[in-house]
């Protein structure tokens, strides 16, 4: 099942939003872009952002309302933000 967040039927997928963002990323790295198309790239970059943390939350909710419904069954436990952000 995808996780659409309630926008125009222009949204791309999360896996598609993800994607472009690394496709910005590697060209600001690169370094060679003028300060126009930059600044374009952050707005998109930043555009994009928004989307997958709306696919996230939503993702999130559902997680929540699955939990509250079926109480007992599982035993969730908050995952730490820092160990998603280490590199093994």
């Amino acid at each position: 099942m995808e996780l659409k967040p309630k926008s125009t039927d222009q949204t791309p997928s999360f896996e598609e939003a993800i994607g472009q963002l690394e496709t910005i990323v590697e060209s600001i790295e690169a370094g060679e872009i003028p300060l126009f198309a930059l600044l374009a790239k952050f707005e998109e970059g930043t555009r994009l952002l928004n989307i997958c943390e709306t696919y996230l939350k939503s993702a999130e909710m559902k997680i929540e309302t699955l939990k509250t419904q079926n109480p007992g069954m599982f035993v969730f436990e908050p995952f730490p933000a820092s160990a998603a952000l280490k590199d093994d």
